[in-house]
């Protein structure tokens, strides 16, 4: 186990790099990082975007790129970044996500397009940030933490959202991999897994953020108007990108792995495990109903 001390409670100072921080998460995680004192490299596919967070956090030690995370020659020129202008990171959030509109479609009914650019952003993003920094911030030798943005999507199944939902599943297990990678070296870098439920966020705006090419050719509308009207009554009530960033940061500070949002889904995780273990089919909730009345559960945007 790693030693006490080597825990990163102290921000002031430190440099943090944050993906998908032009909105939503990625953005209150700046901003809770600004007001940390640290310094920071902001990243995001949107340049107007991010231009509007840092325009609205009042430090002069703020560093801008726009990245495609799914790009790994995008991610090593951000890590390039944040060593040049500050000689170090001690933070890496790897935040940035999509989920691509028809996310309520059957698993054969995506397009191809939909895969490569869910996968893309969420996997790749989150293996890019990891490749490109991890070997620095070993080599640094000093006390920083790794912050991967998961979801409670990756700890169930069921028909629905199976694109986003495999991509952020693949997240969980590269995360698990690389905690106990660093436990078994002793390392003094920390690792959390922000799995959030519902987070009043941007999220059906994701397509805006769509590569050409990965734009989906089969000509179907992203999202049934009934499912649209349930998820806006949801949302309405969900806990903002602030309360989320706060529990991350916790997360971050007690050194915690697993950092949930809410229990609302605790249930159907309970539920999916017992059938594996009993070696029994599964029985799929509808998360739909699950999330329906005051909502604190679902997925995240960043």
């Amino acid at each position: 186990m790693r030693e006490e001390q080597a825990r990163m409670r102290d921000f002031k100072g430190r440099t943090a790099v944050i993906t998908g921080a032009g909105s939503g998460i990625g953005a209150a995680l700046a901003h809770l990082a600004a007001r940390e004192g640290m310094n920071l490299v902001l990243a995001d596919i949107n340049l107007a975007d991010l231009e509007a967070v840092a325009a609205s956090i009042d430090s002069p030690a703020i560093a801008l790129q726009r990245t495609d995370v799914a790009d790994p020659e995008a991610v090593q020129a951000l890590a390039d970044l944040a060593w040049s202008r500050f000689g170090e990171v001690s933070l890496l959030c790897n935040n940035a996500g999509v989920v691509p509109g028809g996310r309520h479609r059957l698993v054969w009914e995506y397009a191809l397009e939909d895969w490569r650019w869910a996968f893309g952003v969420n996997m790749d993003g989150v293996v890019n940030g990891i490749r490109s920094f991890v070997p620095r911030m070993l080599a640094e030798g000093r006390p920083g933490h790794i912050l991967n943005t998961a979801s409670v999507a990756g700890f169930v199944s069921g028909e629905g959202s199976a694109v986003y939902g495999a991509s952020k599943h693949a997240v969980v297990r590269i995360t698990e991999a690389l905690y106990a990678g660093l436990r078994e070296r002793n390392a003094p870098i920390g690792v959390t897994m922000l799995c959030p439920g519902l987070v009043a966020t941007r999220i059906y705006e994701a397509e805006r953020s769509r590569p050409a090419h990965l734009r989906s050719s089969d000509g179907r509308p992203a999202e049934a108007a009934e499912f649209q009207s349930i998820s806006d009554n949801l949302f309405q009530n969900a806990p903002s990108p602030e309360e989320v960033a706060a529990q991350a940061f916790d997360g971050i500070r007690n050194d915690q792995f697993y950092v949930f949002t809410t229990t609302r889904y605790d249930p159907v995780i309970a539920q999916r495990t017992q059938s594996i273990l009993a070696r029994e089919n599964p029985l799929f909730d509808s998360l739909i109903s699950l999330s329906k009345g005051k909502a604190d559960a679902g997925e995240e945007r960043s």
